[in-house]
């Protein structure tokens, strides 16, 4: 894959946990919502409102994209299949988690070089800092709002609402 930053969102093509392409661009006229995550991390609780946001809405039109992550007090040391595993297990996750990845540095993936360069985070600092931040994409592709790791799954239900509507 190039480390070449798309000029869409819908033109991003990054790896699932089989290393297989996933492509943005099954994701037209959907609200997004893609997380860093990380299973040994504080935040990893919030898997589970992650995945009551989605029941909730994913009839209506969102999918959530979890990327792990071990870039953050090496938080998420696992192989794909582990992280799989552990959030079935542990949280009983259904919305895709994708292939691991790194957020921030050289080797950032094009996903994470795209939404940093769309929506910066606090005082205009691009790069993430730490697991569980969160970007909420609009129906046409549209970095709508960027999330910090303290922000709640929940805390986000009425931007999710009010996109879906």
């Amino acid at each position: 894959m190039s480390s070449e930053v798309p000029e869409t969102f819908y033109d991003l093509k990054p790896l699932d946990k089989k290393s297989e392409q996933f492509d943005f661009h099954k994701l037209e006229g959907k609200v997004v919502l893609i997380v860093n995550v990380a299973s040994k991390c504080g935040f990893t609780p919030q898997y589970k409102g992650l995945e009551e946001l989605y029941k909730k809405y994913h009839d209506q039109g969102l999918e959530i994209l979890g990327f792990p992550c071990n870039q953050f007090g090496r938080q998420e040391p696992g192989t794909d299949e582990e992280i799989a595993s552990f959030c079935t297990l542990n949280y009983g996750v259904t919305f895709p988690v994708l292939k691991k990845i790194d957020v921030n540095g050289d080797h950032a993936d094009p996903v994470y070089q795209f939404l940093k360069s769309k929506k910066a985070g606090i005082l205009g600092f691009q790069g993430i800092k730490w697991n569980f931040e969160k970007f909420l994409i609009d129906k046409q592709g549209n970095v709508f709002e960027r999330y910090s790791s303290m922000s709640t799954p929940e805390s986000l239900d009425a931007d999710v609402a009010k996109l879906i509507a």
